[in-house]
């Protein structure tokens, strides 16, 4: 035993790193056998579909109206807990919620999102397979208000002007972003930290900025001209 510890020593692995490292995993473990049993019970009662394999690590806010629906397909990964949370600390839990009865929240399998609030109020907002969505991203259907005339802003939902959300599979999406109704991101593109999405993003691009515009192609390493790209993606 004496030899053991030694060799261990030798190699840095001292008490201090095998208590952290305990720690840690036992944050994991038991972070994602509570969340995830907490997830599925309420998901069970409030009529929520919950794939195989999904896991959640902390709480998991869902609310649904009656009629609309939330779905979460396999092996989905949901982070509620900062202990969790790789990049950053989390603003607020995973939030999901549907307003009205044709309201749609469809979170595809082997998604990620940490601290993500998607809150569709009338349309349909569709998350794809592998999208990986960093920590305290915010994506809506709707102006929840009507935009004109300003003294009508308080009384008037403005429903009409509510439009889907999708983003496409193996996509990803940055830290503290916004994501705007009608807005359509392609299949594998990638959307700068901070950025404001409040148009198309196509295929296998990285956009940045506020608003979000294309600067890259990260298929062919094509840079716009008028643009320098570094790390804008976490």
């Amino acid at each position: 035993m004496s030899g053991f510890i030694q060799k261990a020593l030798q190699r840095g692995i001292s008490p201090a790193n095998v208590l952290s490292w305990l720690c840690l995993e036992g944050m994991r473990v038991f972070g994602a056998a509570t969340g995830t049993a907490r997830l599925r019970c309420k998901a069970l009662l409030l009529g929520v579909t919950v794939g195989s394999g999904t896991r959640a690590h902390g709480q998991v806010c869902l609310m649904r109206w009656p009629g609309g629906q939330i779905r979460i397909g396999a092996d989905v990964s949901l982070v509620s807990s900062w202990r969790r949370a790789s990049a950053a600390t989390l603003a607020a839990p995973v939030r999901l919620r549907v307003f009205g009865p044709g309201a749609v929240i469809d979170i595809g399998d082997g998604a990620e999102l940490s601290g993500t609030s998607v809150t569709a109020r009338s349309t349909r907002i569709a998350v794809g397979r592998n999208v990986l969505i960093a920590p305290n991203c915010v994506i809506v259907d709707s102006d929840f208000h009507a935009l004109w005339p300003p003294e009508g802003r308080r009384d008037s939902p403005g429903y009409e002007n509510d439009a889907p959300v999708s983003i496409g599979d193996c996509a990803w999406i940055g830290m503290n972003c916004l994501i705007l109704k009608g807005v359509t991101i392609g299949e594998g593109a990638c959307v700068g930290a901070g950025s404001v999405v409040t148009r198309d993003v196509p295929p296998r691009c990285l956009a940045v900025g506020v608003p979000a515009h294309v600067v890259k192609s990260l298929e062919s390493g094509q840079t716009s001209a008028s643009n320098s790209v570094s790390s804008v993606v976490a």
